[in-house]
Order: structure tokens, then sequence, then C-alpha cells
């Protein structure tokens, strides 16, 4: 499974962005597709997660501002980040783990919430 990332970038506090990851390859061994970050000298964390049954979970730190979803038939997650903080700052990295439970990652993007 290949994944590719397009969508981040400079916003000011408050702003949005939308993240979008293609996903190629053996899709149809996909289960879990999500969205990590990691800000500078922190360690990496889950941002988000869908399920192919679309059931979802996020950091609470992002609960209410951001919105993970979901294109199975075009093998496409979404991440829409709604009032975003300075806090936020980080890389951005997609993820998919497989029914094998093998993981493929992203090339990460560069959010970043500044004024």
């Amino acid at each position: 499974v290949q994944l590719v990332e397009s969508g981040g970038g400079l916003v000011q506090p408050g702003g949005s962005l939308r993240l979008s990851c293609a996903a190629s390859g053996e899709t149809n061994v996909i289960k879990v597709m999500g969205w990590y970050r990691q800000a500078l000298g922190k360690q990496l964390e889950v941002v988000a997660t869908i399920t192919n049954g679309r059931r979802t979970n996020y950091a609470d730190s992002v609960k209410g501002r951001f919105t993970i979803s979901r294109d199975n038939a075009k093998s496409t997650v979404f991440l829409q980040m709604n009032s975003l903080k300075p806090e936020d700052t980080a890389v951005y990295t997609c993820n998919t783990e497989t029914l094998k439970g093998f993981s493929y990652w992203g090339q990460g993007s560069q959010v970043t919430v500044s004024s």
C-alpha cells in the first residue's frame, strides 16, 4: 500500500485546513486509516482514526475541531481541521493498517498555525 498526502501549509490561528491521503496498491486489505502528528521535540501522537465501517476516534485535544472522513471507493481519507491553534503545529502523517496488521505511512505534511 502506498500513501500520498496533500493539503498541508501555513494558516492563521482560528483558520482551517483540509488534509487528504490517497491510498494505492492493495487497498482492499485496508482496515483502518488515520492521521498522526509529531510536533518539534514531542512524541508522535494519534490525531484521528476511521475504520472500514466509518467508526471514528479522536484525540481529546482535537475533538470538536477536527473531522476525519473516508471515501472507500477512492481509498482516500480526509482530515478537516477547523479552529486551528498554534499547538496544532506539527508534521501530520497518514497511516493505514491492513487486515493482517501491517502498517504503512505517508510522507508527512507540515501544518503550521501562526499569525
